[in-house]
């Protein structure tokens, strides 16, 4: 189901199962993969981008499960990106030691620089930002401790979404679109 501001999508491979219920909205979230760090990086997202999420995952292996999370809550959130959207988000946000800054367009085209410390996450980054159509420069202007590294990388990637996302009534694009068809 698909209605523009809110879908749903599932993804089941051999290795894992993922369903994705989501809309825009105050940023309430249910989040089940069964790796309780990686569910409260999944809710914090949704929490900071303004979207609400239920999220069922499992998966043979961590590796499975991250990736095919960040292909369906991409898909997902590329569906309801507004045609009229304001586009660009940038934040900075600080987490105690760490200081990380996310400058996203939201216009349809997926690039992703990093990185951040922790590979999985590194991976699950780009893999969002693919399916989703985003380009995303993520960049860690200071930190250690790879769990403020990580948890202040979702909120900026969230906050940046919520500016994007907003719907400005025109489309910010000399092409006259940034709307794909999505079947």
């Amino acid at each position: 189901m698909s209605t523009g501001t809110s879908t749903t999508v599932v993804r089941e491979t051999k290795e894992t199962k993922v369903q994705v219920e989501l809309a825009r909205g105050p940023g309430a979230a249910k989040v089940d993969t069964g790796l309780k760090f990686f569910d409260h990086m999944l809710a914090t997202f949704a929490r900071y981008a303004g979207l609400e999420l239920t999220l069922h995952a499992r998966g043979d292996l961590r590796h499975h499960l991250m990736e095919d999370v960040a292909i369906t809550l991409g898909t997902a959130v590329q569906r309801v990106v507004p045609a009229t959207a304001a586009r660009y988000g940038e934040r900075t946000v600080p987490m105690d030691d760490a200081l990380v800054q996310a400058c996203l367009d939201a216009g349809g085209r997926f690039y992703y620089r990093g990185p951040l410390k922790n590979r999985l996450y590194e991976h699950w980054m780009r893999s969002f930002c693919e399916h989703s159509r985003i380009t995303l420069h993520l960049r860690v202007l200071r930190g250690r401790d790879s769990h403020h590294l990580t948890e202040a990388a979702f909120k900026a990637l969230g906050l940046a979404l919520r500016d994007a996302m907003v719907d400005s009534g025109v489309v910010f694009s000399m092409k006259g679109t940034v709307a794909l068809e999505v079947k």
